[in-house]
């Protein structure tokens, strides 16, 4: 199986299908529920987390198994589980629609497939072994979670507020990119993973210049933890 990873977004805007209400179903929901994803789920029946879901409007849920024409509008859809020969009606229907389609636990029936995947706030990373080895994706993706600590979610949220006033103190290209390079490779990831903040917001003072700094530590709707 030759695979080419691509990361989906504006799912908010788009109709994601999960068939079936398991453990498995509950897992892609709570996923794609981070990326605010518009997400219907048919099933007869529910975990008890994915009911409380539902009460809070979390999801639409159809109330039954799958029945041909359901994917209509959809472009996304999610077998977690089914009776009979659901997947393969699931599976035609979405061809036929040009959707795309993950039975989970069954590559014929699929168009895409998940990488074993970490989230650190606005970093996402997928490992995948094309269907090689699995479990070496998990082992893999374990040592990753360790690598890549919590420290990251707030990182990036430092970075993400520094773009425009980089932009704005910075316009030449060139300089940005190499004074971005110059942060993340210093000490700085190290302090928020130590949880020195205020020595992270000097370091990078230090780099980038203060008043690129002091422009996004300013606001009253921020700080650095």
């Amino acid at each position: 199986m030759n695979v080419y990873p691509v990361y989906l977004n504006k799912l908010h805007e788009k109709k994601t299908i999960i068939v079936g209400g398991n453990d498995e179903a509950e897992r892609k929901v709570k996923e794609l529920l981070e990326v605010e994803a518009n997400i219907t789920v048919i099933s007869p029946v529910l975990t008890g987390d994915l009911r409380h879901l539902v009460e809070d409007g979390a999801f639409e849920w159809i109330p039954r198994w799958y029945n041909d024409n359901d994917l209509e509008g959809a472009f996304m859809v999610i077998v977690a589980d089914f009776v009979n020969d659901i997947n393969e009606r699931v599976h035609r229907e979405a061809e036929n629609r040009g959707i795309l389609v993950n039975v989970m636990d069954d590559i014929p029936h699929c168009t895409f497939t998940f990488g074993s995947m970490i989230r650190r706030g606005k970093l996402t990373i997928s490992i995948s072994s094309s269907g090689a080895a699995p479990t070496l994706a998990v082992r893999i993706r374990e040592q990753f979670e360790e690598m890549f600590g919590r420290e990251y979610e707030p990182f990036l949220e430092f970075m993400q507020r520094l773009r425009k006033p980089m932009a704005n103190h910075y316009p030449d290209f060139h300089t940005r990119r190499e004074l971005w390079y110059k942060l993340v490779d210093s000490d700085v990831i190290k302090l928020f993973r130590e949880e020195r903040y205020e020595e992270a917001a000097g370091l990078s003072s230090a780099i980038l210049g203060s008043e690129v700094v002091s422009e996004v530590l300013s606001g009253n709707d921020y700080a650095l933890s």
